[in-house]
């Protein structure tokens, strides 16, 4: 026991002999273990400019690998104001960034997200030309495809998108704004210019396809905003699209970027020579719910009973009272259902993304499928019940 301290070291410096040295990082920095032969997911990233470093992410799809040299799709995003900060992350927690961790299958591209420092804003000239030389670095090192290059932001980061788009018209194959416009909110004398303004950028950027969405109750950044845009995109023979969440606030890129045809809707696009885009406008207003069609108290009967989940366990409760049909859960909480269909019911006071699907299988049985956004489980009826 007296010797222990003397082979302590010695083992030590055996271990640390056999221990691999950090690899370099293609930004010049360290990780703690040896790079993997492919680094996919979000990775960390530093930009020095003008004396000035910047930390951003770049995310790779899974299927991404170097060595293929396939010229994948890139998207710029823009964060938004509560995200601004120096340590690089936290602009990978709200929208695009969030959908592309819930849904990686949806948004096969390679994703730059830079981040704006605090005191700063995105139509900064400085913080414009930081997005640019992220975005120019992250195609160069990964050999991305320029033809294929999407621009996109949301509240503060959908106005950097618009000077972006501005500036670069042509580089862009598509862009997409949530919750943005042109007349910032820290220069209100940029409404002075309300006539003129939206027609400076649908002149620039002529047939660009430009998808907006906006919440009709957006007290922050007034739908309004994304009206003259479409207004004068329309009115000079523009590409433009234009949602307006019904009911929903400020915070509707959730919703948005969750919008399972936006990426598709992206990857339609190609600039470059041969590109050609005819005038298109759309304007729609998305309701939150589809509208609630009327079912027999006999077929709300039929669904009514007891579902257990495939432990055996009480899931919830269907019941129906007057003309609507009820669930009740095991901690003895009440929701409204809507029908949708003749199986398919959805909750008019919750997610817009919650359904409840009924299925018969060949001998009878029924079960209640309950859906979200992100999982779904199954629940097998155990009896029927008529409570009134």
């Amino acid at each position: 026991m007296f010797r222990l301290p003397h082979i302590l070291p010695v083992g030590l410096l055996l271990a640390l002999a056999l221990t691999p040295a950090p690899a370099q990082s293609p930004r010049g920095g360290t990780h703690a273990h040896a790079t993997p032969a492919q680094e996919t997911g979000f990775l960390n990233r530093i930009l020095d400019q003008r004396g000035v470093t910047y930390r951003y992410q770049v995310y790779l799809p899974e299927g991404f690998r170097r060595d293929d040299r396939k010229p994948w799709p890139v998207i710029l995003f823009l964060h938004g104001r509560g995200e601004r900060g120096s340590e690089g992350m936290w602009q990978t927690q709200v929208g695009l960034p969030q959908q592309v961790r819930d849904h990686p299958e949806r948004w096969p591209f390679v994703i730059v997200m830079p981040q704006c420092p605090l005191g700063s804003f995105w139509t900064d000239p400085p913080m414009l030309q930081m997005a640019m030389t992220a975005l120019d670095r992250e195609v160069e090192e990964f050999h991305l495809d320029p033809e294929r290059t999407y621009l996109t932001g949301l509240s503060m980061g959908g106005y950097g998108a618009w000077e972006l788009a501005r500036s670069h018209p042509r580089r862009w194959a598509a862009v997409a704004i949530v919750a943005g416009g042109v007349f910032w909110s820290y220069a209100p004398e940029r409404w002075q210019e309300a006539a003129v303004l939206p027609t400076k950028y649908a002149r620039a950027l002529g047939k660009t396809p430009i998808w907006l969405f906006h919440g009709s109750e957006d007290s922050t950044v007034a739908p309004r905003q994304s009206e003259l845009m479409f207004e004068a995109f329309k009115a000079n023979g523009g590409h433009i699209r234009l949602w307006i969440y019904q009911g929903l606030r400020h915070d509707c890129w959730t919703r948005a970027f969750n919008e399972p045809e936006l990426p598709r809707w992206l990857l339609a696009h190609r600039s470059g020579a041969g590109a050609e885009f005819s005038a298109f406008a759309e304007r729609l207003t998305v309701p939150p719910h589809p509208a609630a069609i009327k079912l027999s108290p006999a077929a709300l009967d039929a669904l009514a009973g007891d579902y257990r989940d495939g432990s055996g366990h009480t899931a919830t409760t269907l019941f129906r009272q007057g003309d609507q049909l009820y669930e009740k859960s095991p901690q003895g909480d009440l929701f409204e259902l809507a029908p949708e269909s003749q199986t398919v019911f959805f909750y008019p006071y919750g997610s817009s993304w919650s359904r409840l699907t009924f299925e018969r299988d060949p001998e009878g049985r029924l079960a209640a499928v309950f859906h979200d956004d992100r999982h779904e489980e199954r629940w097998e009826r155990r009896a029927a019940v008529n409570r009134r």
